[in-house]
């Protein structure tokens, strides 16, 4: 789409559409910012926005007038009844990855999943740079797609972490090598069912072509049948068995097509998920050009991200792990399950319509006791039903200072809340960040 001329129409104006905003700017093209706050409620952008004079709207009415085009930041609904107008006129209405993938230079490797996308986007993204193969890293992790514009190249790589949001309003989009982690429960509060949650991740692939390669879980029933959602090649990988044209593990070796090139306990990261995640980032450094011999050297120097099973301290014997990446019940699933017993997880946050109840057997098992925070305190509370101790705590800072008078020496403490932070925080990073904080006062204090 030619953009010359275009009046465009940015709607949210949180990071990803902040970046684009600039960018079209920087272009010459005529750009609205529209948002549910006013520009004094969104602090350092709502001066960006005036610094560059871009005119902000409110978002009520039939927003959508008088533009050519209408773009959406990742979290803003598609279907807000604030565009029935443009809809009905025909304006098109795209995210901002579509739009930022129009002039991105280079081939793109795209990453989906519900849980292990900012970990295998990282980790993909260190394999390719220890292999010596160009590449940047974005998307859903950090550097926005619009942001990654100026600086792609037609030889590197563009590794791209990718959520249902992003996906849900991608028409264009056509990864080189696209990777489907697993699909299993979440933001079922905006996508309504699991049926449609799915189907969007799957347009991931809608649009690869022969000679792309498509990089799919084959122990995960939902991934398994996107075999034919596009055209790509599949190349399989599974922790649950030997696959054809891929890549699985004996439980003592991870193997490309029979050859083992890493032993699991090389595996710099707690937990079996994440030997999933190596073995799907493997895969996908092997297609974009790295050796085993490289993949391996990179998975062993790999260092965990921030809030994704991150160690804190050791205070008085007793261990603290930030996964306030656990945003669903699948990934706080995972995290309890990567430690053995002696368990304190702090659960709760914004509910996302979500199951509480699966965590019930593992917690009876591993965890002395819960620390209950947010809004979702109650209904989590109800769907364990006593299976454990229960300290309703309110606050990331009372979960913190209750947990530490309960917690024995060799005890673990664990923020993996199961839900999305912005009943009490901006986001999972500024959660997580908050209770490294909490967590290191504890220390400076003991």
């Amino acid at each position: 789409m030619d953009l010359t001329s275009a009046r465009v129409l940015v709607v949210g104006m949180a990071r990803s559409g902040m970046a684009l905003a600039e960018w079209l700017v920087a272009r010459g093209i005529a750009v609205t910012a529209c948002d549910a706050k006013p520009a004094a409620g969104l602090g350092e952008t709502g001066a960006r926005l005036e610094s560059l004079s871009i005119p902000l709207i409110a978002q009520e009415g039939d927003i959508g007038r008088g533009f050519d085009l209408v773009v959406l930041s990742p979290g803003v609904p598609p279907q807000i009844p604030q565009l029935d107008g443009a809809r009905d006129r025909g304006t098109p209405i795209y995210g901002d990855v579509e739009v930022a993938s129009w002039f991105l230079r280079g081939p793109i490797l795209g990453i989906t999943g519900s849980n292990g996308k900012t970990t295998s986007t990282a980790l993909c993204g260190h394999l390719l740079q220890a292999s010596g193969i160009r590449v940047q890293v974005g998307g859903n992790i950090g550097n926005p797609v619009s942001a990654m514009i100026d600086s792609s190249r037609e030889d590197q790589w563009n590794v791209l972490e990718l959520s249902s949001f992003q996906l849900e309003t991608s028409y264009s989009l056509r990864p080189k090598i696209g990777v489907a982690l697993n699909v299993t429960p979440d933001h079922l509060d905006r996508h309504g069912t699991l049926e449609a949650y799915a189907a969007a991740k799957a347009r991931l692939f809608r649009n690869q072509q022969p000679g792309d390669w498509a990089v799919l879980n084959a122990a995960d029933p939902v991934t398994k049948a996107w075999v034919s959602a596009g055209q790509g090649e599949v190349r399989w990988f599974s922790t649950e068995g030997k696959v054809e044209h891929g890549m699985w593990t004996d439980n003592v070796h991870l193997l490309a097509d029979g050859s083992a090139f890493l032993r699991v306990d090389e595996i710099p990261l707690r937990g079996r998920h994440n030997i999933e995640n190596v073995l799907a980032c493997a895969a996908a450094a092997q297609l974009a050009g790295a050796s085993l011999d490289q993949i391996r050297t990179g998975v062993m120097s790999f260092k965990a991200v921030e809030h994704r099973l991150e160690y804190v301290r050791t205070v008085n014997g007793v261990a603290w792990f930030n996964d306030s990446k656990a945003t669903n019940v699948d990934s706080t699933l995972k995290a309890i399950e990567s430690f053995p017993q002696g368990l304190w997880v702090i659960l709760g946050g914004k509910d996302k319509n979500s199951d509480y109840t699966v965590l019930r057997e593992p917690l009876r098992r591993r965890a002395r006791g819960v620390l209950l925070i947010g809004a979702a305190a109650a209904k989590i509370s109800s769907h364990l039903g006593g299976v454990v101790r229960e300290i309703h705590a309110g606050t990331l800072d009372n979960a913190v200072q209750e947990a530490h008078r309960a917690a024995t020496p060799g005890d673990t403490v664990l923020l993996a809340p199961a839900c999305a932070s912005f009943d009490q925080f901006r986001s999972y990073e500024h959660r997580g960040q908050v209770f490294k904080q909490l967590v290191m006062a504890i220390e400076e204090a003991a």
